[in-house]
């Protein structure tokens, strides 16, 4: 009987130990508060981060955020975020600066349409494509999307750089000599004014015949 009590107690005695190592499920705090060691402590204002934490006695104490660091939540954080940077090696410019209660907002360089936003801004960034020669620029690309290109018709060029296909040069219209045809990429190439040699010839050859009937 005696042995029985023993195990009994002694399974008592582990039981506490156990329940002292369990650590209890975390409190839920208010959204205005953060958890801390299973305790609700204030959280700091946007622009600023937790020095010390609460205690039964005192509030949360916050600093603001140093220079090259921002926050833009409340927040029961230690550290501030540091501010994103604008690579202009990845066709990015800053559109507004990192201040305490917000990061950098970057944008397209000119010339750049952004494939991922950011939070009103843009992370990631693309050079608009160039159209090839015998295409011509259908749509300008703007910030926000690509170049668009179309194929010229038939009797007109582009060199790829054109908002429109501009149509050959009819030589033969300008009485000029085709010395090489038009295609979709280049113009048409002239020579110099057309000349009625055979006309003129026969012309002379009338006038000389004529000299000569008249006075011979």
């Amino acid at each position: 009987m005696i042995s029985r009590r023993k195990t009994w107690a002694a399974m008592f005695v582990l039981l506490i130990i156990l329940m002292r190592d369990v650590r209890v499920d975390s409190i839920t705090c208010h959204i205005t508060e953060y958890n801390i060691h299973d305790e609700c402590c204030p959280r700091c204002p946007t622009g600023h981060r937790v020095r010390i934490d609460c205690t039964e006695f005192k509030s949360t104490s916050c600093q603001k955020c140093s220079d090259g660091t921002f926050m833009d939540l409340p927040n029961g954080l230690k550290r501030c975020n540091p501010c994103s940077t604008c690579d202009s090696g990845a066709g990015l410019k800053e559109k507004q600066q990192c201040k305490l209660t917000a990061d950098t907002v970057c944008e397209p360089m000119e010339g750049f349409y952004c494939t991922d936003l950011k939070s009103g801004g843009c992370s990631v960034a693309q050079k608009h494509r160039s159209c090839e020669p015998g295409h011509y620029i259908s749509r300008m690309g703007t910030a926000s999307t690509d170049t668009e290109c179309s194929e010229c018709s038939s009797g007109s060029f582009s060199d790829g750089t054109m908002l429109s296909c501009q149509p050959h040069t009819q030589c033969e219209k300008e009485n000029l000599h085709l010395i090489k045809a038009g295609t979709a990429s280049t113009d048409a190439e002239c020579g110099g004014k057309s000349s009625n040699t055979t006309g003129i010839v026969i012309g002379v050859l009338f006038l000389v015949f004529c000299f000569w009937w008249c006075f011979y």
